[in-house]
């Protein structure tokens, strides 16, 4: 039996932190007379800090030293923070639970692969961090997604060949990296948006049990 390993991504998809990115990020467009909505936000999902900003400040056509930009990517990751301090099990996306619990009991190894670089502790504070054989987050790898850098990484540590890794993401270049590491890519969200990934769910509550039973064998 080749061994099967289930790689999570975090935001949007174990937890809905995208919320916290964007009021910390809405807080430094604010501050620099940019526009910055939730469809602008889009722009930013699967995407690095460091890109994220810079995709800002080119809305408000906005050229900056390399020495502002520190000081606000400091300053955005502080406010994210303040939001995650009350976090807790009530953050965690509806169903996500059931199917963790389940994988657990059919022994499937189990990782996170996400670009946050505070994945630890929202696990910790989530109180699922136990649920975890391995966790691959931004201070593991050089590449961001659609380079499947972050789920290889995953499945090495579970000891299992990619073609045998299932990834859960809601973003397009997850699904993007997933694929082009050769993996089974689940989708979480819109079809629309996800259309690449080889199945599709609205979210965790449309995934029954007997469909990751048939993942597994």
């Amino acid at each position: 039996m080749n061994k099967k390993a289930f790689i999570f991504d975090l935001d949007g998809v174990i937890v809905d932190t995208a919320k916290y990115h964007y009021l910390a990020w809405k807080k430094i467009a604010d501050q620099l007379g940019i526009e910055f909505t939730l469809e602008h936000n889009e722009l930013l999902k699967g995407v690095s800090r460091v890109r994220s900003l810079d995709i800002i400040l080119e809305l408000g056509k906005i050229e900056a030293s390399q020495e502002d930009k520190d000081k606000w990517l400091i300053q955005k990751n502080e406010d994210y923070l303040t939001y995650l301090v009350d976090m807790d099990e009530s953050e965690i996306l509806p169903g996500v639970f059931t199917i963790l619990k389940f994988l657990k009991e059919k022994n499937q190894p189990i990782a996170l692969g996400s670009a946050s670089k505070n994945a630890r502790p929202i696990l910790e504070k989530t109180g699922i961090l136990s649920y975890f054989d391995a966790i691959v987050d931004g201070n593991d790898v050089s590449n961001a997604k659609p380079d499947p850098e972050v789920f290889l990484i995953a499945a090495k540590l579970l000891d299992t060949k990619p073609e045998n890794a299932i990834v859960f993401e809601d973003s397009v270049a997850g699904v993007q990296a997933a694929n082009i590491g050769k993996m089974t890519s689940i989708g979480i969200g819109e079809e629309s948006v996800l259309h690449e990934a080889k199945y599709i769910f609205k979210d965790f509550t449309h995934i029954d049990t007997s469909f990751i039973e048939s993942l597994i064998k």
